[in-house]
């Protein structure tokens, strides 16, 4: 879509008001210095105060083509489309904290938005899935509409030879491991069985963790070197480690991202760390810990448990200054709060529940339990609280609009973590590798709880050892099912709701996953109708975001540009390369000698890369069941080759890396070829 301004600064003429007293913008050639009469004087006056008035309009027009074509720069970022009665609004902006300019950058992140409502009554669309991959867009394109479906089927068919720059329907699965390291693990494409994505290397083995809210940076608790690691998403290094008191071991970040909270494992403080500038805001007094940590809905107080000290602290955000401890029976482990009722829940070793005020932080009340409380968790509704309770191996239902304990099930042994989906309620117990599944819409109801159970694993979670109080759990992004970590298995499980087990696996690389987490990369519902996401423009140029939805069916392609960012030439410059292979007929059989031949081409200037000599090609047979770093020659005219034999028949990709040009394996789209035990072509995929 195309939009254009309604002046142009450059066809700009001089008002017929000023052309018609002989102004042409500088002093007329005739002027003189000749006295004139009254009559002259009367006229030159009125002249002078028509060309102040016409300078004056003059001035304003400019003014207003300037704010007009600023106006259509920045509407030239959104576009609007209907079809079939939908409208679809997008827009796609930089995130202010890059930028203050309204062009989007390469290298900077920018904010992707769907507006979906209905043409008849304007009424938000809620509740969709749309999907959307931003790729590069090709100019020799007859059909537009055509070459917009035929890219999206190539998306849809997960084929590697078509993989988009970015794909904003992904998420990535992070396992929190037992050694100095997080496995990242792409759950729909990869290379074998394991599908590590990437290996974030830590100082020190972590003890928790959490996202920042646009998912950009992981915050990772090392208890022994006393710091906070940052982990850039993007590239998942460490991009800081931040000095957090002794031991800590427990993180919670605000709901409005401001502050990142660090509880310590015994000390009786808690570190406050500014997220904008990753400094440590205070060092806050409370009780001696552990603790556990959760804040007021509107950001005014935060809510600290000192299970040594059996009290809970309660602290203003504003000021990060202690306003009172408040007794909440002994050991207090554990706390959860009711956006419902407003008000938090926390629960004690002994089975006591202390209810506290969230606007005037004082206790409400307090419920008697049986001793040995172990987890809460409230539902998505806010209403309903599940109690797992390690002693007697049971979940309790607590309902926050009366205070009042109602149904109660019988789970697995030593029940220790609670997570929801919308529609069912997950106890991971440490005692038994079976997991317990909760139909919530029995939950609250004069009827007994609907519990299943299905195998999470071989063995029982605790045969590795204590749990972290990061979740082994964690709600996969479709909405209806969970990611469970065994650190007993090395595994990780993705299971759907009502089925009778797991639907599959994934591998950790040998790594014990202590804890397991979802960077969500898809479009997520922000407000009614409202569909976002942030993406890092890591390209430059013409660029387009294709975007499906799939009931009610609407499929267009968005286009738009970036501009280059010189200070990351060097880094570009490789992104911009593809593999072309030669002699791409020639057959790989298996067990026998096969030379391999290609060029290093920019596909946008066409230009080949010649005359290296530090190309390396990595040759890789699915699942990952063989492997082989070999250097390339050069022999003339762009062309390299090297030999080499695949041991057995199978899909090989072949990945090309050389430091003269900043290179890694991982950055060029590989060339995938298929190896044979018989003579037969091999074509790339």
């Amino acid at each position: 879509m195309k939009f254009k301004a309604a002046l142009n600064p450059t066809e700009f003429s001089i008002p017929a008001a000023m052309q018609s007293r002989g102004w042409s913008g500088g002093p007329s050639p005739r002027a003189g210095r000749n006295q004139s009469s009254p009559e002259q004087a009367f006229d030159n006056s009125r002249s002078v105060t028509t060309f102040r008035f016409a300078v004056a309009a003059a001035g304003l027009l400019i003014l207003m083509v300037l704010c007009l074509t600023q106006a259509h720069a920045q509407d030239s970022l959104r576009q609007q489309i209907t079809r079939d009665g939908i409208a679809v609004d997008f827009t796609i902006a930089p995130v202010k904290k890059d930028s203050g300019s309204p062009e989007l950058v390469e290298g900077a992140d920018a904010i992707v938005r769907f507006s979906i409502t209905d043409t008849a009554g304007r009424a938000p669309l809620t509740g969709l899935r749309p999907s959307a991959w931003l790729d590069w867009r090709r100019r020799d394109r007859p059909d537009e509409a055509k070459a917009c479906r035929v890219k999206i089927q190539s998306f849809l068919q997960g084929n590697l030879s078509a993989r988009p720059v970015t794909d904003l329907n992904s998420y990535y699965l992070l396992a929190l491991n037992q050694d100095a390291s997080i496995s990242v693990i792409d759950p729909l494409l990869g290379y074998g069985a394991s599908k590590l994505l990437a290996l974030a290397l830590l100082k020190s083995p972590g003890a928790d963790w959490t996202l920042s809210r646009d998912q950009q940076r992981l915050f990772v608790a090392l208890p022994q070197p006393g710091q906070v690691a940052v982990v850039d998403t993007a590239t998942w290094k460490v991009s800081a480690n931040i000095d957090a008191g002794e031991q800590p071991a427990r993180l919670a970040l605000q709901p409005d991202g401001r502050y990142l909270w660090v509880g310590s494992q015994n000390k009786d403080t808690v570190t406050v760390i500014d997220t904008a500038t990753l400094k440590v805001a205070a060092q806050i007094q409370t009780g001696a810990g552990p603790h556990e940590i959760t804040f007021s809905r509107d950001d005014r107080f935060a809510f600290v448990t000192n299970r040594q000290d059996d009290t809970v602290s309660v602290i203003e955000v504003q000021r990060l200054a202690r306003l009172r401890n408040i007794r909440a029976g002994k050991a207090p482990l554990a706390l959860a709060y009711s956006p419902l009722s407003q008000a938090v829940y926390v629960i004690s070793h002994e089975g006591l529940v202390s209810v506290i005020d969230e606007s005037h932080p004082e206790p409400l009340a307090q419920i008697k339990y049986e001793p040995g409380l172990s987890a809460i968790s409230f539902a998505p509704d806010g209403r309903y609280a599940l109690l797992a309770n390690a002693k007697t191996n049971t979940v309790t239902v607590l309902d926050a609009a009366t205070n009042r304990l109602l149904q109660k099930a019988e789970v697995g042994l030593r029940p220790a973590q609670i997570t929801f989906t919308r529609t069912f309620a997950f106890v991971l117990s440490a005692g038994t590798e079976e997991v317990s599944v909760i139909e919530l819409k029995t939950v609250g109801k004069d009827e007994p709880l609907h519990v299943t159970k299905f195998p999470g694993g071989q063995f029982a979670p605790e045969r590795a050892g204590s749990l972290f109080a990061a979740g082994l759990m964690t709600p996969a992004p479709e909405g209806n099912a969970v990611l469970i970590a065994n650190p007993a298995d090395q595994m990780i499980y993705y299971y759907t709701e009502g089925m009778a087990a797991p639907m599959g696996s994934f591998q950790n690389y040998r790594r014990t996953p202590r804890a397991v987490l979802v960077q969500d990369r898809s479009l997520r519902e922000t407000a009614p109708g409202v569909y976002e996401t942030t993406v890092k423009l890591s390209q430059a140029g013409s660029l387009e975001l294709a975007f499906l939805l799939d009931s009610p069916r609407v499929i267009h392609c968005f286009s738009f540009s970036v501009k280059a960012n010189p200070a990351l030439e060097k880094m570009r410059a490789p992104l911009a390369l593809q593999i072309e292979p030669l002699d791409s007929n020639s057959e790989i059989i298996a067990g026998q000698p096969w030379r391999f031949r290609f060029r290093l081409k920019d596909r946008i200037s066409g230009e080949t890369k010649a005359d290296l000599t530090d190309l390396r090609v990595l040759a890789l047979l699915a699942p990952g069941v063989w492997h082989k770093r070999e250097p390339a020659r050069h022999i003339g005219n762009g062309v390299y080759e090297l030999t080499l034999a695949v041991p057995q028949p199978g899909i090989c990709y072949f990945f090309v890396e050389g430091q003269s040009l900043n290179l890694k394996f991982n950055q060029l789209q590989p060339l995938i070829l298929q190896a044979t035990d018989q003579s037969q072509e091999s074509k790339p995929r």
